[in-house]
């Protein structure tokens, strides 16, 4: 035999650190890595962490993990658009995991089952005033006061909640679960003061003896449309119309009734029409596949009866008869007028084009620089040009959803704590996104999600109640256990099997393991056993004690 056959085929000289070559050049660490559904969540929130937490059954445990990051799951659990689950490496198997309904389960439980939020710090005598009761504002007060803080929130309606309870209609968001989790960021100390406009923000800060500010009044004033009209009363803009139905103050707004726009605001103040036995139609500048509104909205509107004008726009409204003129769209997908005209007829128009800031509470401190479009400009710690006040949600540039508001509230919170303590709050750097190529799956798990039980359409018009079922604990806990745990390890003992130089030591459980060196040669059965890539091959001799 000559000698480099002989060098494959003999057992490695571990006394020399030979491995799967003629010598070692490589080794495996265990590195964990961010999935792909944390690194799309607005919040950051640590999903296989509570999702592995769930489907083992410890649900109150699952419900404390979900909370450190998203401290209104069962609200989150209804109206997020659920990012996460759009970039799921599981989609390149069967279907995403169906987060958002294990999120809403365990919302709900904590809400049935009273679950108190553990873990707040001792007070720190500082004080932070924040100005509005939306979703931003209030996870700013919540991790305040984790944190210690004593928070106070003065909101100028009559109600907290922000555009969860006047934006967003209760066919989808129960105003029971609102008020619950609402109650629960009561609990723990945070108090909210309503009917208490703040025009003066220097003099409340000065008045109230608060260390800070956090202004988080969102984007309530709808935009305007150059739209010849002979009657103003017949017009109303989503935002009020949708408050008002909210305050039980329906306005009147006929039998038929047109909505302008294609955005989700659109989506619901038709819906909501709908509801109050209006006959609807959308009219829309461009087509279905541009609508900024997400696609099943759309398609539920169309189930309810919604009527919808694609490529349309309105000109003229005199007495009941809308002028409407066709669009088309350019390469680049923008709408140009075609010079077709055509009418139809309504009794009233609610226009649902976009939103803006209320500037007046801002302007008049001379620090505080804003934008073109009337933004507040802040720094990398959310701070604004005058010192101890902060601003976020819809103050800054962001997407304009209830996540991203409580993401931001999140942020918010860790700069003020530390602008309070003296220092300056650094994210850590991420770690790199694991994708599905580097999943390593020596098993197979087609099992597509659950789907969501939906009230009948038939039964909608003739109620506000909720329209989707919620998950059983059976249910829950399927969906939880169809995450791949991707970039982190979950004890599933394919390395301590695959490796033929027995390297790998269990620690014991939820510790995780450990290699022995000393006997590893390199030869990557342990990395390729990894199903959710929670370790990597560094090149390079390690170093250990003989």
């Amino acid at each position: 035999m000559n000698k480099a056959l002989k060098d494959m085929t003999a057992p490695p000289d571990l006394t020399k650190k030979h491995g799967s070559g003629p010598i070692r050049r490589q080794y495996p660490i265990y590195f964990n890595s961010l999935p792909p559904c944390n690194a799309a969540c607005p919040t950051g929130s640590n999903i296989q962490a509570w999702l592995a937490l769930a489907q083992n059954g410890l649900y109150e445990a699952a419900f404390q993990e979900l909370v450190k990051n998203n401290p209104m799951p069962a609200i989150h659990g209804r109206v997020c658009y659920h990012p996460c689950e759009t970039f799921c490496n599981r989609t390149e198997v069967d279907t995403p995991v169906s987060i958002h309904a294990v999120e809403r389960f365990l919302g709900d439980e904590a809400l049935e089952k009273s679950w108190p939020i553990r873990h707040i710090a001792p007070l720190t005598h500082k004080r932070v005033l924040i100005v509005g009761a939306g979703p931003c504002g209030l996870a700013t007060a919540y991790y305040l006061r984790l944190a210690g803080h004593e928070v106070e929130i003065h909101e100028n309606g009559p109600m907290a909640g922000g555009m969860m309870r006047f934006g967003i209609p209760a066919y989808r968001l129960p105003r029971i679960i609102l008020d619950g989790e609402i109650k629960r960021i009561e609990n723990i100390g945070v108090r909210i003061v309503l009917n208490t406009r703040v025009d003066d923000i220097l003099m409340s800060k000065k008045t109230g003896g608060f260390d800070a500010v956090f202004i988080a009044i969102g984007a309530h004033l709808s935009n305007g449309v150059n739209i010849k009209a002979d009657d103003s009363d017949k017009v109303f803009d989503a935002i009020s119309y949708l408050r008002a139905i909210g305050l039980k103050q329906a306005p009147k707004v006929g039998k038929k009734v047109i909505v302008y726009g294609g955005g989700n605001a659109a989506m619901d103040a038709a819906r909501t029409a709908r509801r109050m036995g209006s006959e609807v139609t959308v009219v829309y500048r461009r087509d279905r596949a541009h609508m900024p509104a997400h696609d099943f909205e759309c398609a539920e509107a169309i189930e309810e009866g919604v009527q919808f004008r694609w490529l349309s726009t309105i000109n003229e409204i005199n007495g009941s008869v809308f002028t409407l003129e066709k669009m088309a769209l350019s390469d680049q997908g923008r709408a140009q007028p075609t010079g077709v005209i055509e009418t139809i007829e309504a009794d009233s128009l609610i226009l649902a084009v976009g939103q803006h800031n209320d500037t007046d509470l801002t302007k008049n401190i001379a620090a505080i620089e804003h934008k073109a479009d009337g933004m507040v400009v802040v720094d990398d710690q959310m701070m604004t040009g005058f010192e101890g006040i902060f601003a976020g949600g819809d103050m800054v540039p962001s997407e304009r959803t209830v996540t991203t508001a409580v993401g931001h509230g999140r942020k918010a919170a860790r700069y003020i704590d530390a602008f309070l303590h003296g220092t300056t709050y650094h994210k850590e750097p991420k770690k790199p996104l694991v994708r599905y190529d580097q999943l390593h799956l020596w098993y197979r798990t087609d099992a597509d999600k659950i789907e969501q039980a939906v009230l009948d359409k038939n039964l909608r018009l003739t109620t506000f109640d909720e329209i989707l079922v919620g998950l059983t604990q059976e249910e829950a806990k399927f969906e939880a256990s169809r995450c791949y745990a991707c970039g982190n390890c979950f004890e599933c003992d394919g390395c301590f099997g695959a490796c033929p130089q027995d390297a790998i030591i269990r620690l014991g459980k939820g510790k995780g393991y450990e290699v022995n060196y000393a006997r590893c040669t390199g030869c990557e059965a342990c990395f390729l056993q990894c199903p959710c890539h929670a370790m990597e091959m560094v090149s390079g001799n390690p170093r250990h004690k003989d």
